[in-house]
């Protein structure tokens, strides 16, 4: 006996009838590990919009990574040119822009992004953060003690305002583009 095929993705319709009716950028939110970049890319092509990661934008106008900027100007520093560059990437209207872990905890950034954007927080627990930031070393917030302890901490501080975002859409170990179908979901009920 045979496997049934895997089903395929709506049709391409389906998508491109929700994308006509999103007036604003997706911006995604939430923290490390939580698959913004690889689902934001996912998003993008379901959507058949560009993505933008606001991390690599940042890097490449800093001409630093992101560690870099960290070690020699700080987090305060780095929260300024992080925020200036989300409101550049609104501005030139990306379809999807996934954002840093602490870009929505900035007062500024997370009101902007609201007024602004589709904020879509994509959550995800613990131990799946852990796992999935241990397989790169360029996480400066993690660096200094033990990841899983850091990440514990930061949902706790966080959580309130990734909750800001009018949308949330839990990410598990399966693969990526079932959150991003799930985000397409979200998003067509949301508007």
């Amino acid at each position: 006996m045979s496997a049934a095929p895997a089903s395929p993705d709506p049709a391409p319709a389906a998508f491109a009838a929700l994308a006509a009716r999103i007036e604003r950028p997706v911006v995604l939110v939430g923290l490390m590990g939580a698959g913004k970049s690889t689902v934001g890319r996912k998003l993008a092509k379901l959507l058949a919009c560009d993505f933008v990661d606001a991390d690599d934008a940042i890097a490449e106008a800093a001409q630093l990574s992101i560690p870099e900027i960290f070690a020699q100007f700080g987090e305060a520093y780095f929260r300024d040119g992080e925020r200036r560059v989300i409101a550049r990437l609104i501005e030139e209207g990306h379809g999807v822009i996934a954002t840093g872990g602490g870009a929505f905890i900035d007062p500024a950034t997370r009101a902007l992004i609201l007024d602004k954007a589709i904020a879509v927080w994509i959550d995800a627990d613990v131990d799946t953060l852990v796992e999935r930031t241990a397989r790169r070393n360029t996480r400066p917030l993690l660096r200094n003690g033990d990841p899983k302890e850091i990440l514990t901490r930061l949902a706790g501080e966080r959580r309130p305002f990734y909750a800001e975002a009018p949308i949330r859409v839990v990410s598990e170990n399966g693969p990526h583009a079932d959150t991003a179908r799930a985000i397409i979901e979200a998003i067509d009920q949301w508007l």
